[in-house]
């Protein structure tokens, strides 16, 4: 039996072949797919030629099929089928679905999320389960390759080529004390950034940040007694110290009560902190993917967005 190299049929005589087989006429099976009789007709003389076979066979009335052309008619019917599924919208059903999906982002993100999306999940799709990860500094390799599937990252944030990502919630800088702190009275002055002490954040090993540019402006420099990875660290820290942070109010104020802290405006001319979920274009497709990052901005919204209506109600608690 000797090979067939794709590359060298012409996968559009296929719809033809079909009509032809089921029709047993020419006229017909040219109305059938819009063709001309004459085209038709071509089409079928190269039929022909690539199978090696007449296919229709005249008989006393009208066409019968060969006997390749009756095996071809029964086989057809699944053949085209396969081909359709090739560039049918694959179908997606969260509930049989099973799927590890794998999350780089900072523990604001794990504690504010989590909770709400593992009890959807439960319901909706009890076949996917997420890992929460690290930002690293090979995390685009890690996206293409296929070992991370999703990153949140800041709208700022300079993106790879190729990356898509979705806007997800809406966020405001927030500088946090303790209750009882000697400057928790005071309207902030940017000055009063060097004035005390203060917990870093360092996501990739350096505490620098967008703030510290901005103060820069003003000729402030604030000092970092304390720095760390972990959003929760840095409550806990300033609930029991005269540090002072400044990070995002929605999950600041999850926690103000329990760890007795008040919430300030800073005297920044920049506050936003618009949160995306960042993906590789390699993955674009992926039904799965899809469903989930919608899941996640939904549940992000509603438990993460502080935007412009809603900032009064973290007011400043003395």
């Amino acid at each position: 039996m000797r090979d067939v190299h794709l590359s060298g049929v012409d996968l559009n005589l296929l719809p033809a072949l079909d009509a032809l087989l089921k029709r047993r006429n020419v006229s017909e099976a040219a109305r059938d797919v819009g063709l001309s009789q004459p085209a038709m007709s071509r089409a079928l003389a190269r039929l022909r030629e690539v199978l090696g076979d007449p296919l229709l066979v005249r008989g006393p009335s009208g066409y019968a099929l060969s006997p390749r052309g009756e095996a071809l008619s029964a086989q057809l019917i699944t053949t085209l089928d396969h081909v359709k599924a090739v560039f049918r919208e694959p179908s997606f059903d969260p509930a049989r679905a099973e799927r590890t999906i794998r999350i780089v982002g900072l523990d604001t993100h794990t504690i504010l999320l989590a909770p709400a999306l593992m009890a959807r999940l439960a319901k909706e799709a009890p076949g996917i389960d997420i890992r929460f990860l690290s930002y690293g500094p090979d995390l685009v390799e890690k996206m293409e390759t296929g070992q991370v599937d999703l990153a949140f990252a800041q709208s700022t944030t300079p993106l790879p080529p190729g990356a898509r990502s979705e806007p997800v919630t809406r966020d405001r800088l927030a500088l946090v004390l303790r209750q009882g702190h000697p400057m928790a009275k005071r309207k902030w002055t940017p000055e009063d950034y060097g004035r005390v002490d203060h917990v870093g954040i360092s996501i990739f090993g350096d505490a620098g940040s967008e703030l510290d540019g901005q103060l820069a402006r003003f000729g402030v420099k604030r000092r970092m007694a304390l720095t760390t990875p972990h959003f929760i660290a840095a409550l806990a820290a300033v609930s029991q110290t005269d540090l002072a942070s400044t990070l995002g109010r929605a999950f600041a104020s999850r926690f103000a009560d329990q760890f007795g802290l008040i919430l300030k405006e800073p005297p920044l001319p920049n506050l936003d902190l618009d949160l995306t979920l960042v993906w590789s274009h390699v993955r674009a497709a992926d039904p799965v993917l899809a469903w989930v990052r919608k899941l996640i901005v939904e549940i992000a919204r509603d438990t993460m967005d502080i935007s412009p209506p809603r900032v009064s109600r973290a007011k400043e608690r003395l």
